[in-house]
């Protein structure tokens, strides 16, 4: 099978993404997806993703992890998917879109900044160091005071397998507050390695430094590939609305593989 494919990233994750909107690529088998991801042999990704149609929206997104496995939300996934829908003329400055966490909205602007809505957050676990939270995928926050001297694929491998979360897996982040933005590096799960940035996990990581009192904030975190910004409403300790994923997403190059 030829696969004509598109490379996108937003701020250093990077997607392989396909246009399946005729159906072209719906049996891709786990293990060809992961040969597509594989940095060495395929074509290189952190995850790749499907442009299916779907009835009453835009587009709907299916997403996979490096490993081939069928992946929750990916936030700069979707930023990416947006970009590409646009490029594809699918939309032109806005979309609604299916994701498996169900409806996103999502703007664009003509620099390819793509703000894109994230679920609502009802439910935070807060411990001395860390806090656990899903924006879309389950993350593991964990406060750190220096996190450039992180080993972060032995830390995050270690929480990621361990109880409870062995089973089906945790994203783990090493966040430190500074004075202006947070500083975030993930170690992810079905990638099972550090990434340069990783969506749901710099939302969670906003939402866990929130400031005391309610009502809208707004976060600077800066990842190993570049900056992103959170936006939301605090209802409460434990709720937060109207979240949105803020940041670039950007072409990076198209072909065609033999699988």
């Amino acid at each position: 099978m030829t696969i004509h494919f598109y490379k996108y990233q937003g701020t250093g994750n990077d997607f392989i993404i396909l246009d399946n909107r005729l159906g072209n690529y719906t049996q891709l088998s786990s293990v060809e997806i992961a040969f597509l991801c594989n940095r060495r042999f395929g074509i290189g990704a952190d995850g790749l993703m499907l442009l299916q149609q779907k009835e009453g929206y835009d587009f709907e997104m299916i997403y996979y992890n490096a490993d081939g496995a069928e992946g929750s939300m990916c936030g700069n996934g979707g930023r990416c998917l947006v970009a590409f829908a646009k490029h594809m003329q699918v939309i032109d400055k806005s979309a609604v879109f299916l994701a498996t966490d169900g409806l996103h909205e999502a703007t664009i602007n003509e620099k390819d900044w793509v703000e894109l809505k994230m679920k609502d957050v009802n439910a935070i676990e807060k411990y001395g160091d860390h806090v656990i939270l899903n924006t879309g995928s389950p993350h593991y926050i964990k406060w750190e005071n220096n996190v450039k001297a992180i080993d972060v694929y032995s830390e995050g491998k270690s929480i990621r397998n361990s109880p409870p979360f062995s089973k089906t897996g945790i994203n783990v982040n090493f966040v430190q507050r500074l004075s202006t933005h947070l500083l975030i590096r993930t170690y992810e799960r079905g990638v099972e390695d550090e990434t340069l940035s990783c969506g749901t996990g710099v939302t969670a990581a906003a939402i866990a430094a929130s400031d005391e009192g309610n009502g809208p904030q707004e976060k600077i975190i800066q990842t190993s590939g570049g900056n992103l910004k959170v936006k939301f409403e605090k209802r409460s300790n434990t709720n937060f609305e109207n979240i949105w994923l803020c940041g670039p997403a950007k072409f990076v190059y198209t072909g065609s593989i033999n699988v």
